[in-house]
């Protein structure tokens, strides 16, 4: 049975990783992205996966983006919360705007995208959702606490939103990946990142593959049992 997958910021890095571990397994799935641009047009032409743009930290947007999917291909069944945004300082030099961009899109959009979702996966007595969170929600960071913050509170609704949902046949989980191959961790400065990768005993960076697996099984049929949990995937840089 195809079932529909919806994955915020799923055009790129892990999200682009996610959606198309989702669809190899047989999943008709749905990309949202902020803006257009060339990551978005390259999902929908070479990998077949149609994209929606909204902003997650925006509820109505996500209300209304959410209605045209139920519309056009069915109620979402399997969500994955991805899109996330990092806006780096000292907290003494933090400005409110860096703070509460972060907590508003990383945080906030796991209301504002999952509340549009629930009713239906209650009704229908299924769904599988998985919360992207963060080795740095996990152990804190050095100029990231608004980054750290949002990811920790991550997995408190994760929790929360397990217990409530179970005796209806709906696991929430969440993934705490840790430094990836991506354009965010390539932004990183050189030396800064080489100490990253010396600190990880696996000795290299993630790859986006190894975060979507583990995605791809805790949105399968086969993980009903599996719920409330939060799974590291970080070369053992961090150990719970």
């Amino acid at each position: 049975m195809e079932r529909l997958a919806l994955v915020t910021g799923g055009t790129r890095g892990l999200g682009k990783a996610i959606a198309l571990a989702l669809r190899d397994r047989g999943c008709r799935v749905v990309a949202t992205c902020r803006g257009e641009g060339l990551e978005a047009q390259r999902m929908e032409e070479e990998c077949g996966i149609p994209v929606e743009y909204w902003d997650v930290a925006d509820f109505e947007a996500c209300r209304a983006g959410v209605a045209r999917i139920r519309e056009r291909l069915g109620p979402v069944e399997i969500l994955v919360n991805n899109a996330g945004i990092t806006a780096d300082a000292a907290f003494h030099k933090m400005s409110e705007a860096q703070w509460w961009d972060v907590l508003r899109t990383n945080l906030g959009s796991m209301y504002n995208v999952t509340r549009q979702v629930i009713e239906d996966m209650r009704e229908r007595r299924y769904g599988r959702i998985v919360n992207i969170s963060s080795i740095n929600g996990r152990k804190g960071q050095a100029g990231q606490s608004n980054y750290a913050a949002a990811k920790a509170g991550i997995l408190g609704f994760t929790r929360s939103l397990a217990l409530e949902n179970a005796s209806r046949n709906i696991t929430v989980n969440a993934v705490a990946p840790g430094y990836c191959d991506t354009a965010m961790v390539a932004a990183v400065r050189p030396d800064v990142l080489q100490s990253i990768v010396a600190g990880i005993p696996v000795g290299r960076l993630g790859e986006p593959g190894d975060v979507a697996r583990l995605v791809a099984f805790l949105a399968d049929e086969a993980a009903g049992f599996v719920t409330g949990a939060t799974f590291d995937v970080n070369g053992g840089q961090y150990m719970a």
